[in-house]
């Protein structure tokens, strides 16, 4: 074959349908919807098409990954969408050729980055991908200068969380995209080319738990007819949804409903006919309201005082309230100490 003829490039919308349907036809796995930011690209000589990749966003949990990039936890949730996932590589039938998988790798890799800006506004760092060591070896990868890292623990992602069970371990392979790529990534700091919107966290098994001994003992004024749910669990919900970058009831509500059973019980949620329960978007706004803001923020400064050690520098900012005016007419401003890494208020003086 003639390399030179060889192009790769992005699948137009109007072959998005065929694309679908070959891999559904050819692909051990089948077709593949979208998952959040993914890029499909075909391999073609002329009209006719040889290989179809796509590459998604990238696996929530992988430790093998993460030990290779040397992230540490508190920035790995905010950088993830710096991370591609190659979860498809398809040689259509009669063009196992010999050397066209490294070939076709290697134009994905000169291209990717730039077309991952022109399709989402910013670029990509390292890729990733997964092999079942008992169907393949990882060869096309291996001759690619994909780095194996390591393996998967086996287990498999379900709506409830993760599987009890562990399957088969996938090889973990990975390959930056460019030379300081991992030291980028590791930085307590990102550059402003790669931040990709407001900064996010993503909350331990321990930090679930313990937000809701933090409020406790803030007063609960609702009415004991028909509360389902305890006011510490609803505020430690509302609490952890906003450390994780929601704002807003709406954005709260629809956070704290994605939450698996496993993530559920953690927050201490009620449970009922074997199945945690989470409040809904009423709920959550009412006890939010009518919960008392002092107590409301001692709650918080302590609970932030305990994992304050993750921030390793403070920012003071002030701002004025608007429509905020106290008893002498006066507009409110406060001035706050927040974290750079989490984002948490430390403490506010007006």
């Amino acid at each position: 074959m003639q390399y030179s003829a060889l192009k790769v490039g992005p699948v137009d919308p109007s072959q998005e349908a065929t694309f679908q349907r070959h891999m559904q036809t050819h692909h051990y796995l089948g077709a593949l919807a979208k998952i959040g930011n993914t890029l499909w690209y075909v391999a073609t000589v002329g009209d006719e098409w040889l290989a179809l990749l796509s590459f998604s966003a990238p696996a929530l949990k992988c430790s093998a990954r993460d030990e290779w990039i040397g992230w540490s936890y508190r920035h790995q949730y905010d950088r993830l969408n710096l991370v591609a996932n190659n979860s498809r590589f398809l040689i259509l039938p009669g063009h196992h050729v010999k050397n066209l998988a490294s070939q076709i790798l290697s134009r994905c890799k000169r291209r990717i980055q730039q077309d991952w800006i022109d399709r989402f506004g910013y670029p990509l760092l390292v890729l990733e991908t997964f092999v079942d060591p008992e169907r393949f070896h990882g060869t096309i990868y291996r001759a690619s200068n994909w780095t194996l890292v390591g393996s998967t623990k086996g287990y498999r992602r379900t709506r409830s969380g993760y599987s009890e069970r562990t399957q088969s371990p996938k090889l973990v392979f990975m390959l930056a995209l460019q030379r300081n790529a991992r030291t980028l990534l590791s930085r307590p700091f990102l550059n402003a080319r790669y931040k990709t919107g407001k900064a996010r966290m993503k909350l331990t098994a321990d930090q679930m738990l313990s937000l809701h001994d933090f409020f406790k003992e803030i007063d609960d004024p609702r009415r004991a007819q028909g509360k389902k749910h305890h006011m510490p669990n609803i505020l430690s919900l509302a609490a952890a949804a906003v450390l994780c970058g929601m704002r807003g009831y709406k954005d709260i509500s629809l956070w704290v409903q994605s939450l698996g059973q496993n993530a559920r019980s953690r927050f201490r949620c009620r449970k009922r006919n074997g199945c945690y329960e989470v409040p809904s978007l009423s709920v959550i706004r009412s006890a939010l309201i009518n919960a008392d803001p002092e107590q409301l923020d001692r709650a918080l400064s302590a609970w932030t005082a305990q994992y304050g050690r993750i921030d390793e520098s403070l920012a003071i900012d002030g701002k004025t309230m608007c429509n905020a005016i106290d008893h002498e007419g006066r507009q409110t401003h406060i001035m706050s100490a927040i974290g750079h890494q989490s984002g948490h208020c430390y403490t506010q003086k007006k």
